[in-house]
């Protein structure tokens, strides 16, 4: 078993093992693997943190970063997020995407921060803490409301200022469903499914 970064070579096992790992959990269906391979040819993708797991020629997992950004009252600045990451279903629950966080956040210290958007009780393991303790904020999100889901592991806190700032996920984050269908036929067909516990139900 071996950590590496991703090659192109990589791309199609990639995705596929992405929309395995994802597929009807948060949603019918999934966008994760669409959300990577659009990030590839997006000038948002940090192609130096974008690592795998393979094992025996297979890739297990995978974890990519991007630039969203930083919107202040009167300026805007790049902004690291990590994700999404994902594990082959065979493979998940034995370590594999903490060690793939904590190989790849170590190499992601030259940035002065970086954001994530999900469980704060795995997340808090890395150092994450709640962004909105740094008055920053998901877009989209209620300003008098922490979202504990919206997470910031700072390096540098120099870099930080107390002024309100909102962050903005890359453009490729906003999904089309159609296009999403389209993109899932070169895939094995898979029934969506709607099932409790997904965002919305």
């Amino acid at each position: 078993m071996k950590i590496r970064l991703e090659e192109e070579a990589d791309y199609l096992e990639v995705e596929k093992m992405v929309r395995d790992s994802f597929w009807n959990i948060y949603r019918p269906g999934a966008f994760e693997h669409f959300i990577v391979h659009q990030l590839r040819d997006d000038e948002s993708f940090i192609r130096n943190l974008a690592y795998v797991i393979e094992e025996d020629g297979k890739i297990i997992a995978h974890i990519c970063y991007s630039k969203g950004y930083l919107q202040f009252e009167n300026q805007r600045e790049d902004a690291v997020v990590l994700g999404p990451v994902a594990i082959a279903k065979d493979y998940q629950n034995q370590g594999l995407g903490t060690k793939l966080i904590r190989y790849t956040l170590d190499l992601a210290e030259e940035y002065p921060y970086v954001f994530v958007i999900g469980d704060e009780n795995y997340y808090r393991i890395f150092g994450f803490v709640s962004a909105s303790k740094y008055n920053i904020y998901l877009d989209g999100t209620d300003l008098e409301e922490e979202n504990p889901f919206f997470m910031i592991k700072v390096f540098d806190e120099d870099e930080l200022s107390e002024e309100l700032a909102i962050f903005h996920n890359p453009d490729v984050f906003n999904v089309n469903a159609d296009e999403v269908d389209e993109f899932d036929r070169q895939f094995e067909y898979r029934k969506k499914l709607v099932l409790e516990g997904q965002l919305g139900v």
